[in-house]
């Protein structure tokens, strides 16, 4: 099996990056020895650990893994990926989509083996789990909010003229896509300060004026 190795330190860490890298690289060969896997490259990044944006080393080993020059991509530590289970569990579904394999030595996670693919099923049962518990903290906190009067989204500038001269046109008939249009043409700001009016905006400020149909 042929691998590509990744290792990464923070900008915190830029400092002793030489030992914390050569540390990871260390790993990575003693691993790939002891398992016969031939390493092609070992790829490395300075970048935060929060998430893989703006990690050019990392989406090269991704590269190598999915033109076919590498089987699979190998860590020292999942931290070095990422400290997001999300977006570490969000890289294994890509894995195992462009079929190739995902190795962090730290975990025992190695989609190549039955054993290493139940504790990455165990990683992305968990992330799902976070992600469930995300989104009912932010639906928890806006009922609360709500409950408490606060008005939620930006704020509106819009003028009382405008809405009254929206809803005059709606009144003869005319369609949202007109109504853009004609605001469009006057050069007139939308309620956020934006230029471009479209069907959903007039139709927006209708049902908040209730009065649209």
């Amino acid at each position: 099996m042929q691998v590509v190795g990744y290792v990464r330190v923070s900008t915190s860490e830029q400092g002793e990056s030489g030992a914390g890298l050569e540390a990871q690289r260390e790993a990575i060969n003693a691993a790939c020895a002891q398992r016969g896997w031939q390493l092609v490259a070992i790829n490395e990044d300075v970048a935060s650990g929060k998430s893989r944006n703006r990690r050019p080393g990392l989406d090269e080993a991704i590269a190598t893994c999915e033109c076919g020059d590498a089987d699979g991509l190998i860590v020292a530590k999942l931290d070095r990926l990422s400290r997001s289970v999300v977006d570490f569990a969000g890289l294994l579904e890509r894995a195992r989509r462009k079929g190739w394999s995902l190795v962090a030595l730290d975990l025992g996670v190695d989609t190549s083996t039955p054993s290493g693919e139940m504790m990455a099923n165990v990683v992305i049962s968990f992330a799902q789990y976070e992600r469930r518990l995300i989104g009912q903290r932010t639906k928890d906190a806006l009922a609360v909010k709500r409950s408490q009067g606060v008005k939620l989204g930006r704020t509106s500038t819009l003028p009382a003229a405008v809405r009254r001269r929206i809803a005059r046109d709606r009144a003869k008939g005319l369609s949202y896509r007109v109504i853009a249009d004609r605001l469009n043409a006057a050069n007139v700001p939308t309620g956020q300060g934006g230029r471009q009016w479209y069907p959903m905006t007039v139709r927006t400020v209708l049902l908040a004026k209730g009065g649209a149909s």
